[in-house]
């Protein structure tokens, strides 16, 4: 899965000129956390987010009246509180290299380009969503985390045993284990005896870490 299938494509944008005011009035409005801000011809310059407005507020323990607090907060403009060297990505990119640039970088979304221009832009929230698809959150199933051994053809075995015995996979997933040699699996299936898999796994060399109705 590329970047550009899960992206949001034609993002709100903002101006260096667009006052902070306006830009956290259209952060709340849209339910969004960070803007790309453009120029007049639509070319990328920067990245703002809700945090670096907020951090450019005024203290609620400031002795200014409210009238003087709304002025000031008129008078910045995005331009002086953007990020002019946003981290990007191009729209034909894996998912998991988007997710790699977040987690390294530290930055909760991205802005998408394509040829040099903004086409998108994908976050963190992005990101949640094919992770709750890819371990089935919103499906019904038996949910089971197997310590499994690094060997080949071990996941074979394991979708063999649990088609043999009339089940259906919903999703599954592998992660590093934290014993040397094993493996993580969280597989979600349908159909199948509970008991009848439970008593098939020790044969595999699979251990139930945890299971549950989900």
């Amino acid at each position: 899965m590329l970047v550009r299938e899960r992206m949001t494509p034609n993002p709100i944008t903002v101006t260096e000129d667009t006052s902070m005011h306006d830009a956290l009035r259209l952060m709340r409005e849209r339910r969004i956390r960070r803007l790309p801000v453009v120029d007049r011809q639509g070319n990328l310059i920067g990245m703002v987010s809700e945090k670096d407005l907020l951090y450019a507020s005024p203290s609620p323990a400031t002795s200014l009246s409210v009238f003087e607090i709304n002025y000031l907060i008129s008078q910045i403009k995005v331009g002086q509180l953007m990020n002019r060297e946003p981290i990007t990505i191009e729209e034909d990119c894996p998912l998991e290299e988007a997710a790699r640039i977040m987690a390294d970088s530290r930055v909760s979304g991205l802005p998408v380009m394509r040829a040099g221009k903004l086409v998108g832009i994908i976050t963190e929230t992005d990101l949640f969503k094919i992770f709750l698809e890819l371990l089935g959150a919103r499906e019904r199933g038996l949910r089971l985390t197997l310590l499994v051994p690094n060997r080949r053809g071990m996941l074979a075995s394991l979708t063999g045993t649990i088609s043999s015995l009339g089940g259906d996979i919903v999703t599954l997933g592998t992660f590093n284990g934290a014993e040397p040699g094993k493996g993580l699996i969280t597989i979600k299936v349908r159909d199948v005896d509970r008991q009848k898999l439970l008593e098939a796994l020790p044969g595999l060399g699979v251990e139930v870490v945890d299971v549950r109705e989900a």
